[in-house]
Order: C-alpha cells, then sequence, then structure tokens
C-alpha cells in the first residue's frame, strides 16, 4: 500500500520546532565552540573580582555577528553566582549618554528604575558607589556597542566616571569591559589622555568563523532547535554557505528560524534549500534590522528622506528633511555624520560646478530593504 501523503505532512497543533527559542539571536548555548582564547582572556580580566579586587579593564573588539556578545553574558551568568560580584551588561545602542549608563546601573543594583528627571547625576553616581561599598561588591560593567557614546560624545565622560569611582568614592570597586563591532574606531586614540592614564584595557579579539567553524556551530544549533530529520546536511552547508559570505553568525541563525517557519507554512515536516532561499532575502539583513531599531525618530526620518532621494547631494536631501521634520541644517549635519559613523550611509565630499565641494549621499544597503525595515 503506497504512503498516505498527508502522513508527511503537519497537523495544525504540530512544528517542526524542538525549542525555537535556540534561534533567536540573544539565545546563550551551553556550550560555546571556537571562542576558547577569547573566554580565557576574558576570564582572565575578571577572574581578581571574584577574590574581592577590581578587575583588569578590557576592550573586546570583532566585526557583528562573531560571539561578542554572547561571551560576554556567558561569563556575567557565571560570575553571578559568586557573592560579591555584581556584573551588568549595557547597550550602549539604547544607552547612550552617561546618565543612560548610570541608569541601567542603579535599576541592575537597585530593582527599580530611578526617576526619569529631577535627580542629578552626580547623586545618581553616589547611590550607585555607596551600594557598591556598602555591601562590600565588585562591579563589572561591559559597555556593549560602545560606538554609540563615541556618536554621541559621551565616552569620555562615562568611562572617566566608571574608571575613577575608586577615587571619588573610596571603596568602590569598577571594571570595565568595552564591547565595539565597529572597526575603525581606534578607542584609544579617541579617548580623552585622563581616561587613558587609569583605563590601559587587555585586548581581546573576535575573528570571523570560518565555514567549518559556521558549520559545527549551526549544525549544534539545529540538533538542539529541530526535531530529528527536519534539515539534512545539504541543507546546512546551504546555511553555513550564505551565512559566510557576509561573516555574521546571527545571518545563519535568523536563517534557520524563518526557514523553519516557511516550511511550516507549507505544513511540511522537514526543511527544503528552497525554504532557505526564500528566507535568505530576510535574513542577510538582519544587522540592518538590528542598527536601524536603535535610532531615533529624527534619524529614521533622515534614513527615509536619503532612501526617497539617493544620490543626491547633501543640500538637496537637507531640503526634503526640512520639509518634512522642520530641523534645522546644524541639527541634519550632526545627524548625516552619526549615519555615516554608523556605516548606515556613505556621506563623501564630491566637487560641484561653481559651488566647491558638496557632499553625495548614499546608502549602504538596498534602498527598499531600509524603507521596509522602517515600516516595520
Amino acid at each position: 500500500m503506497a504512503d498516505d501523503p498527508s502522513d508527511r505532512l503537519l497537523s495544525w497543533d504540530e512544528s517542526v520546532f524542538r525549542n525555537e527559542r535556540v534561534f533567536e539571536i540573544d539565545w546563550v548555548p551551553e556550550t560555546f565552540k571556537h571562542r576558547e582564547s577569547q573566554l580565557q582572556g576574558l576570564q582572565y580580566a575578571l577572574k581578581p573580582a571574584v577574590r574581592g579586587s577590581r578587575p583588569l579593564n578590557a576592550i573586546v573588539r570583532g566585526p557583528p555577528g562573531t560571539g561578542k556578545t554572547t561571551a560576554i553574558h556567558k561569563l556575567f551568568d557565571e560570575l553571578r553566582d559568586h557573592q560579591g560580584v555584581h556584573a551588568v551588561h549595557v547597550n550602549c545602542q539604547v544607552n547612550s549618554t552617561r546618565y543612560a549608563v548610570f541608569s541601567r546601573l542603579f535599576e541592575s543594583i537597585f530593582e527599580y528604575e530611578p526617576p526619569s528627571s529631577g535627580v542629578s547625576f552626580k547623586k545618581l553616581f553616589r547611590q550607585v558607589a555607596e551600594r557598591l561599598i556598602d555591601e562590600e561588591e565588585v562591579m563589572v560593567v561591559a559597555l556593549d556597542d560602545i560606538n554609540y557614546l563615541f556618536y554621541e560624545g559621551e565616552a569620555d565622560e562615562t568611562l572617566y566616571s566608571l574608571l575613577r569611582a575608586h577615587e571619588t568614592h573610596p571603596g568602590a570597586k569598577v571594571g570595565v569591559l568595552t564591547v565595539s563591532s565597529d572597526l575603525g574606531l581606534e578607542l584609544i586614540e579617541r579617548l580623552d589622555s585622563r581616561v587613558q592614564s587609569v583605563f590601559r584595557p587587555e585586548e581581546i579579539y573576535f575573528p570571523v568563523y570560518d565555514v567549518p567553524e559556521i558549520v559545527e556551530i549551526l549544525d549544534e544549533r539545529v540538533k538542539r532547535g529541530f526535531y530529528d530529520g527536519v534539515v539534512d546536511a545539504p541543507v546546512t552547508d546551504r546555511v553555513a554557505e550564505l551565512t559566510a559570505e557576509g561573516g555574521d553568525l546571527r545571518v545563519g541563525i535568523d536563517l534557520f528560524r524563518r526557514a523553519g517557519l516557511n516550511a511550516e507554512a507549507r505544513a511540511s515536516r522537514t526543511v527544503d534549500l528552497e525554504d532557505v532561499e526564500k528566507a535568505y532575502d530576510q535574513s542577510k539583513h538582519v544587522q540592518l534590522s538590528h542598527q536601524l531599531r536603535a535610532l531615533s525618530p529624527s534619524e529614521q526620518d533622515l534614513l527615509r528622506v536619503i532612501a526617497d532621494n539617493e544620490g543626491q547631494q547633501a543640500g538637496a536631501v537637507y531640503e526634503a528633511f526640512e520639509e518634512e521634520t522642520g530641523l534645522g541644517y546644524t541639527r541634519y549635519s550632526e545627524l548625516i555624520n552619526k549615519l555615516d559613523q554608523l556605516g548606515v550611509i556613505q556621506a563623501e565630499y564630491t566637487k560641484v560646478d561653481g559651488r566647491g565641494r558638496s557632499r553625495a549621499l548614499s546608502l549602504a544597503h538596498d534602498a527598499d530593504a531600509v524603507r521596509e525595515r522602517l515600516s516595520q
């Protein structure tokens, strides 16, 4: 008797996923492959905190999607098991000012947010430091995507306050990990000399994964995230190949999740290559989506205007931007500089006949992809 085709289809309450959470970007794996030397470097820097001493500071650098944030989360989870150590991860894309960073530290310690206004930074800082002293705790702060503090001109003051906490509040012990995916950012050189003198960091670099490493890491996620038989080797190899094109492991993780959802939409019990190719149009822009979510409304408005006027000179783009937002040229210029630093746009000076030099603005990503994600 021939097999019933319906046996190969999912029923409405079935799934190809054993654990869909495995394919979310912030999931921390139990086994963290191909980052042994980086983890050892971080452990070396943080080990003094376990003994009650101020830890070493560190710069954690590497392209996007190379495991930097995952490594921090993994080690911080371990540190929180040690009494007397308070580890705080701060997303500087969201918290891009000194006050916002210390608000997150305050919230982590006291388990409630400080008032949004009416409290000076000095008072906020004092409350954080005094609690650390009273509880005899060492604080380890990870400033993830610290490049955003530089874009806002807040890096020097934020680091100065953290690194000199033991001077302004004797007995306070604070160590800082700075995390950056902006390889063009010469972090030490950009810092004020008064910050450089106390920072003196260890440097830990996270390189791009090679194809065999990507295959091994993704295969581990497949085993944990999908039921047996859902994904075969050719599908994993194709996902790894697409992931390696950009070097961002997050692309492959997101790609598997979307491919699995595509298979379910077909009521299929297996993920095939067509599901992967269909999903790639979305997953290849995972870094873009990550960047756009962190932009302010004004920055998003400007990016939308640039997408609609790509290739135009900065003056022409400004006229469209002013008409839409009412913001002046000074603020417009500041936003252009920030988006250029972020790598979302390219602003290049060119000669204009009879008018000297002007900047030509273009997107670093496909215009339709930018518009689509701005509308989400």
